[in-house]
């Protein structure tokens, strides 16, 4: 059914057009529930020639989620057949093809097709999308799946330009260059290098690390599954249900470990220890393996080969800083130059410069660059101030530190859903959330997250430069779930689809001729409540 046959006969003109931006977990999620709910008006502009995100970027030498495969993956679509626990980046691409492929997501995809500008037209309610080919496009709503981790961090190294060997990050991996026989530099040692530095060392003569601060790293309990719990599996859809609940309680129960100074996360230190101490027997690398920071304060990593390989022969642990680069060689601050056939960029991504290059203007033609001036925000992450009918998923502090970032999205995109369906039961123009909602929202988050470890004395790309954290929840899933079931429309105001309408006389929506208006803050008190009923 089209969307106007499904929503309601408050709805008496065409359903909501919407662009998503990515074909990620994220953009298929919201997707799939688009389609679900009835609606098909919709398209996801994907820049890329293949759908998968983060997986499709990301293929180095082992690229694997750190997240058991049957808690990462979508609730509505269980998979009796994963291979082992934590499946590789290739499983889990041709998981989310075979999810676009039951659920006829294709159809809506257009490839090759990257969005460089979005501003709202505030008169019409409209989102004007422009192509990186110059053709523009208009939406009634614009959903950004682009998530946190899309835009690599390239380091500020002088001389990195000068390089005449083979350089590349490790979310643009070389494959056409052989590694065997070289000599290899890389630089940073976070959640993808600890994968890719075991890998490539069985291959390349030598390596040379460039550490600029260690990792906590705790045991992988990784395996593969036996064909008979494939069997078990594939006859009994309730036992992946099952044990994906163990899964997903045991996670959000580590919650407690980012609490500062607790129990648990003491109980982490020492298992952290314990398997440092099986590995490392040199005092020397010992010490320069062992954080000097409250664990869970820089992202938590596992891994069960990363201590056995900084003890091979053919790899050097440096942990002075790299001073400059030139065609052949790289500099660190003890004046000691290394020459290398290859640098590789373990440097991560830049997290907190949210949705950039994308060019973004809401009311007023504010841009999203000035409203984030001081740091990302939104109400829940998923809707912004001032950008009436645009969505984010996996937006401003939702990102995760102890349970599956799949559970996140899928509460989000139940919440835009919603969203859109009142768009159009409700025949609005556009919504957008309450300025001192989201300031109080954000007032109370950051006060939450100084209570985490997230807030101690490290550096991590869950801050910007000044120390906010932008990237993290405070709180548990279950926290989240209980916000975003489903939108409390006070929060909004709306505009009616009323083409004599002052769309500077928005209203704040009810929720009908029960709600208790007096319990809830407005920002004018003088104006009246669209009824939801």
């Amino acid at each position: 059914m089209r969307p106007n046959q499904t929503l309601g006969a408050h709805n008496a003109e065409a359903p909501k057009t919407i662009a998503i931006l990515g074909a990620g977990f994220s953009g298929l999620c919201v997707a799939i529930k688009l389609k679900q709910a009835g609606f098909d008006s919709f398209t996801l502009y994907e820049k890329s020639s293949k759908l998968g995100g983060t997986w499709l970027d990301n293929t180095y030498p082992g690229a694997e989620c750190d997240v058991p495969s049957h808690l990462y993956s979508f609730s509505f679509e269980l998979n009796p057949n994963w291979s082992k626990r934590f499946s590789n980046c290739y499983e889990i691409r041709a998981y989310l093809e075979h999810c676009a492929t039951k659920y006829d997501i294709y159809q809506h995809i257009e490839f090759n097709t990257e969005i460089t500008h979005a501003d709202f037209d505030e008169n019409k309610g409209k989102w004007s999308l422009t192509r990186a080919d110059g053709q523009r496009l208009t939406q009634d709503v614009f959903i950004s799946a682009l998530g946190q981790l899309n835009k690599p961090k390239y380091p500020n190294i002088p001389g990195l330009d000068s390089f005449k060997g083979t350089l590349f990050h490790s979310s643009r991996w070389d494959h056409d260059f052989k590694l065997e026989g070289k000599s290899v530099a890389v630089i940073g040692t976070g959640a993808s290098a600890i994968q890719f530095i075991p890998e490539i060392a069985k291959q390349v003569k030598q390596l040379d690390v460039y550490q600029r601060s260690p990792n906590w790293i705790v045991p992988k309990p990784d395996r593969e599954y036996s064909d008979a719990e494939h069997r078990h599996f594939n006859r009994y859809p309730a036992l992946i249900r099952l044990y994906r609940r163990l899964l997903y309680w045991q996670f959000e129960l580590s919650f407690m470990a980012f609490k500062k100074d607790s129990w648990l996360g003491k109980r982490f230190v020492k298992a952290a220890e314990t398997i440092m101490g099986q590995h490392i027997t040199d005092p020397a690398l010992k010490q320069k393996l062992t954080p000097n920071y409250q664990i869970g304060c820089k992202r938590v990593l596992i891994s069960n080969d990363y201590y056995p390989a900084m003890q091979r022969d053919n790899v050097a642990l440096i942990t002075n800083t790299v001073t400059k680069i030139d065609a052949h060689n790289v500099y660190s601050g003890d004046g000691t130059k290394r020459a290398v056939d290859a640098i590789i960029l373990g440097t991560g991504f830049e997290a907190t410069d949210f949705l950039s290059p994308l060019q973004i203007k809401g009311k007023n033609h504010q841009s999203l660059n000035q409203a984030w001036k001081d740091g990302a925000e939104a109400y829940l992450g998923i809707t912004l101030t001032g950008f009436p009918n645009f969505f984010m998923l996996y937006g401003p502090n939702t990102n995760l530190g102890h349970n599956s970032i799949i559970v996140m999205i899928e509460t989000q995109a139940n919440y835009i859903v919603q969203c859109i369906k009142t768009l159009n039961e409700k025949n609005l123009k556009y919504l957008d959330v309450r300025y001192d909602v989201q300031q109080r929202h954000n007032q109370n988050l950051q006060q939450d997250l100084s209570k985490r470890v997230w807030a101690s004395d490290c550096s991590s790309w869950y801050k910007t430069e000044t120390g906010k954290i932008t990237n993290n929840w405070p709180n548990t899933t279950v926290n989240y779930w209980w916000r975003t079931r489903r939108p409390n429309w006070l929060d909004y105001h709306a505009v009616p689809q009323d083409k004599n309408a002052n769309v500077h006389n928005s209203q704040p929506l009810g929720l009908g001729p029960k709600a208790d208006l007096e319990s809830q803050p407005t920002s004018k008190p003088e104006q009246k409540s669209i009824n939801l009923s």
